[in-house]
């Protein structure tokens, strides 16, 4: 839809039946994420907070809660916009077929970004007078978590060579002083890291204008990974069916249709502690340096609305992100990397931790020994590209091993490859490489190691869906249970440092290597955790504890491993250690007191009765 405000949308929903105003006073401490958190869980409607303490502004949540909600936001201009990702990665569809892509070119020549004057509803106010939601209970201090991140590449001045990205805003707390600064999380490599690293070698400041609002197909650019050298500006246009508008107010680039814009300066080497933040791999990114914005000017327009959203353990409101991207660029992707058929980022696993991917493997059918041979090719190409290279486990089968399997089906992807993989062959480490910032499993931020896990040919074993009764595990370590066919997940004694993880995972695999082949036939992979009831329970819970509490290089082992030119292998079960350790980050815990609060919200007469 062409909506002209985030207003606008507001309303059509509500209209439509997918939106619920809550009356009552609510705390953005903490109450106001609490509340989504749990309106989210149930599957509910975008929520309208109309009273915030101490703030005159309203706010909204939850607007892409759901596929269907996120589809219906945009549903005059998916089908072009669609058109528009498959035209850029092969532009010769247009030449075969003009007619059929005519609309989908003028949809895109009609999205250019058009320059406007200042709104006469534009108003200034200050840092503190903002919604400033806090959503966990350990956040170093209130964020913006759906700000539209603008720079200019200072080389190439201008709005078609900008970048518009979203990047977490902490607007205070730790040393920041209140409505002067604000921190900015991001990293060099990223295109505002771009401009910034430019500004930097002439010893200028870069100029940043935050939106916040607006027309919802701009929170959907800023997210959006755009194939190369198309605009987030006119991808913006094209999916809101509305050009994106912007003025020039003192140096400063304003979107005139966000609800809310901070402008500011980052200077060369200028750093202050951000964080900690409840991060969407369900645990804390800690403290850390990074880049710090002077504030010059905060706007808004007359009524504005503030949306937020809240990130912690996945399932959350950007998975249904995650699900739209795929549904408007999936296609695109086997067109980007050759001989790629399907790839998934597991978003229970916190998105970046766990890829599985299909490949085509045109070498083995001529080959007795069929084996992992070109996947591996594209498993390498996966890996070094764009946000696919931040994977740290990557799982990569052969497509015409079986043309049915679902990349979406993950305990029939698991089962597919725990029946054809080879531990003595098919485990490919990178190490001492980086991984995702937010990810503390690895030796230090920002570092770690990955590990291919390439299976292709016919089924090798049978996967056991019982546990033998003459399974024992030696002292320390706890109860066993089978999490699915050919899974076996232990509850291990916990984790005290490197050397002795070492000593206990190697009795373990000493001992289960010793018993009788039939014990731990069918049962590939072994996981030790620290709780295996909880690990057990459901696939959420397996994926997130296995490959968030991991390093491969440092927690993968194997019964009857060995090393062979530098290709380690295992000829019995792999075992992965999932315990937490010492240096990972806490995991996120809600606060009781403000849960029973929210409980009140959704008793008789509360506002969210019969939705949570």
């Amino acid at each position: 839809m062409g909506y002209k405000s985030l207003k606008a949308c507001i309303d059509d929903l509500e209209k439509h039946g997918h939106l619920v105003r809550i009356r009552e006073t609510v705390d953005p401490n903490l109450e106001m994420a609490a509340i989504h958190r749990r309106v989210y869980q149930a599957g509910g409607p975008a929520v309208l907070f109309e009273r915030i303490k101490d703030c005159e502004f309203t706010a909204v949540s939850n607007l892409f809660g759901t596929l269907d909600r996120s589809k219906f936001l945009f549903r005059d201009t998916l089908h072009d916009i669609r058109q528009m990702i498959r035209l850029k990665g092969d532009p010769m569809q247009a030449l075969r077929s003009p007619f059929r892509y005519i609309k989908a070119a003028f949809a895109a020549l009609n999205a250019l970004p058009r320059k406007t004057g200042m709104p006469s509803l534009f108003r200034e106010t200050t840092i503190d007078k903002l919604p400033l939601i806090k959503s966990w209970p350990d956040d170093g201090g209130a964020f913006v978590t759906l700000p539209l991140v603008y720079t200019e590449d200072i080389d190439k001045p201008g709005v078609m060579h900008a970048n518009l990205g979203m990047y977490r805003i902490q607007l205070n707390g730790n040393e920041y002083e209140l409505n002067r600064e604000i921190g900015l999380h991001y990293q060099l490599h990223r295109g505002i890291g771009i401009h910034q690293t430019k500004a930097n070698a002439k010893g200028l400041p870069l100029k940043v204008s935050i939106f916040v609002g607006g027309p919802p197909a701009h929170i959907l650019s800023g997210v959006m990974p755009l194939p190369e050298g198309v605009s987030e500006l006119t991808f913006a246009g094209a999916l809101g069916n509305r050009r994106f508008r912007y003025t020039v107010q003192e140096g400063f680039t304003l979107s005139t249709d966000s609800d809310f814009v901070i402008t500011g300066e980052v200077f060369p080497g200028a750093n202050k502690p951000e964080g900690p933040f409840g991060d969407h791999l369900g645990y804390y990114s800690l403290t850390h340096d990074f880049p710090l914005m002077k504030v010059h000017k905060v706007w808004h327009r007359k009524n504005a609305i503030w949306p937020f959203t809240v990130v912690g353990r996945p399932p959350q409101e950007d998975t249904s992100f995650g699900n739209l991207i795929h549904e408007i660029a999936g296609p695109a992707l086997p067109k980007e990397i050759p001989g790629l058929c399907a790839a998934h980022a597991v978003d229970a696993a916190g998105v970046h931790p766990l890829l599985l991917a299909i490949g085509s493997e045109r070498y083995t059918p001529y080959y007795p020994d069929k084996k992992p041979q070109e996947i591996l090719t594209i498993a390498n190409h996966i890996l070094g590209s764009g946000q696919l290279s931040l994977a740290k486990y990557l799982f990569i089968t052969a497509e015409n091993d079986n043309p049915g399997l679902d990349i979406h089906d993950i305990q029939a992807y698991f089962r597919h490859v725990l029946e054809r993989v080879d531990w003595t062959r098919d485990l490919h480490f990178q190490t001492k490489t980086t991984i995702d910032t937010l990810d503390y499993s690895g030796s230090d931020l920002n570092s770690g190691s990955k590990v291919i896990i390439a299976a292709a040919g016919d089924p090798i074993r049978s996967l056991s869906d019982s546990i033998s009764p003459e399974l024992t595990l030696p002292g320390g370590f706890g109860e066993a249970k089978l999490f699915d066919r050919g899974i076996l997940v232990i509850s291990g004694p916990g984790y005290q440092n490197e050397e002795n993880a070492i000593s206990v995972i190697q009795t373990l695999s000493d001992h289960l290597g010793r018993l009788a082949p039939s014990v731990l036939a069918g049962l590939p992979l072994i996981v030790v955790v620290d709780d295996a009831a909880f690990v057990s329970r459901n696939l959420n819970n397996f994926l997130w504890v296995t490959f968030t509490r991991s390093n491969p290089s440092h927690d993968i082992h194997g019964i009857k491993a060995f090393q062979e030119h530098k290709h380690w292998g295992c000829h019995g079960p792999l075992i992965i250690d999932s315990r937490i350790k010492p240096h990972h980050a806490p995991p996120l815990i809600e606060d009781p007191d403000i849960e029973k609060r929210v409980d009140a919200l959704g008793a008789k007469g509360g506002s969210l009765h019969g939705i949570i």
